[in-house]
């Protein structure tokens, strides 16, 4: 493959060893556990593999980022925003929006949500570095969004919607409470055009490491607290 395989009891390679094609591929390994996915979002790796492959670990350059305050709202999503016809809810139901990102989506060849990330995001969430920002309407979970937290960082995962802009309702609170936390950029890994208009922007990766290496070590936030 020209990657090294990393066996459990080693630790990842750094980010600059990544290959440039392609972007950011590091290492593979069949390695999902807590302290494994802890160390390697603190360095700025992900792993992102799809079904039959051992888990491929990532770190690419530039990396796409989000800053909390440069988050676009469309003109749609501000007047929804304001009809305020949903309910907002913080990890009541984790398993539920991570069931509901890896569902088959139009024009979308399966999914990188296999069972094994589901049980190991699962134990992220248990451990209290997961979280999910939920929408609800009439006691029915319509949209969300979820991702890491270690520290003051925030590593986006994935998002869904089974109405309009109910993505982006939970993507708009949460970059208001992140901004609030006083967080770095969420972390959005690769580069997309869909990305892009939500106003992410890539960044080198060594400038990413660099804020990230502040913001890991930053007290935890208060999750338990009901967002704003």
């Amino acid at each position: 493959m020209g990657i090294p395989f990393i066996a459990p009891n080693e630790p990842l390679p750094p980010p600059h060893a990544a290959l440039r094609e392609p972007n950011g591929l590091l290492a593979y390994g069949f390695d999902l556990s807590l302290p494994r996915l802890l160390e390697a979002y603190r360095h700025g790796i992900f792993p992102w593999f799809n079904a039959g492959e051992p888990v491929l670990w990532w770190s690419p350059d530039p990396r796409m980022v989000l800053h909390p305050a440069a988050f676009k709202r469309s003109r749609s999503l501000q007047k929804r925003l304001r009809r305020r016809d949903y309910s907002l809810r913080v990890d009541t139901a984790f398993a539920a929006v991570m069931d509901a990102c890896a569902a088959p989506r139009a024009r979308q060849a399966g999914t990188w949500i296999l069972p094994v990330m589901r049980e190991a995001y699962t134990a992220l969430f248990d451990a209290g570095y997961a979280h999910s920002v939920e929408v609800w309407m009439d006691d029915a979970l319509v949209g969300g969004v979820y991702g890491v937290c270690i520290g003051r960082a925030f590593f986006g995962e994935s998002m869904f919607s089974r109405v309009p802009d109910a993505s982006k309702i939970a993507l708009t609170h949460l970059c208001v409470q992140l901004a609030d936390w006083d967080f770095g950029p969420i972390d959005c890994q690769m580069e997309t055009p869909h990305l892009a208009s939500l106003g992410a922007v890539p960044v080198a990766r060594s400038e990413f490491l660099a804020g990230l290496a502040q913001h890991v070590t930053a007290p935890p936030a208060p999750w338990g607290e009901l967002f704003g």
